[in-house]
């Protein structure tokens, strides 16, 4: 409770207000500002959530993780084999808003191209697409990470497919 009416008084402070029902709504919308447009997007409707069955022939997983802050990223491809191309991704975070957000973002971006694109795909472009600031800088990283982890998983996959077969 004390927790409560403090904060009321340093949003009412910050917006000029002096408390009551617009505190709640100086704070809704001072925590808006805080993340681009892009990321709330992603982060209260993301993409492509779930996971594919991770022994199957045509899919790639990748699990990267940043001890640090403890987001951890699961980013899973299924690749035609006839054509090499992505054409479905899936995604599972545990992290932070901006963790999820890249994560969406990056399930998005792989689905229908080669894997040689999706391995060019770069950190500092995903951070540019949700305008992240640079204190979430490693949650971009982490979704570069997952898309070449997941890519290697599947050429590591389908090595060994081939050898089996031989």
């Amino acid at each position: 409770m004390m927790l409560r009416v403090a904060g009321r008084r340093l949003v009412g402070a910050a917006s000029g207000v002096g408390g009551g029902e617009a505190a709640p709504v100086a704070a809704a919308a001072a925590a808006r500002r805080g993340y681009h447009e892009r990321v709330v997007d992603h982060y209260n409707n993301p993409r492509n959530v779930g996971s594919f069955d991770k022994d199957e022939a045509d899919v790639g997983t990748g699990i990267v993780g940043a001890p640090a802050c403890g987001d951890v990223m699961k980013l899973q491809i299924r690749v035609d084999e006839g054509s090499g191309r992505i054409v479905d991704a899936r995604f599972k975070t545990f992290g932070c808003g901006s963790a999820i957000a890249s994560s969406s973002v990056a399930s998005e971006w792989v689905k229908g191209k080669q894997m040689e694109e999706v391995v060019a795909i770069k950190n500092t472009e995903i951070a540019k697409h949700l305008s992240l600031p640079p204190v979430k800088l490693h949650c971009s990283m982490l979704a570069e990470d997952a898309i070449k982890a997941a890519v290697k998983d599947y050429e590591a996959n389908k090595g060994k497919l081939a050898k089996a077969d031989e």
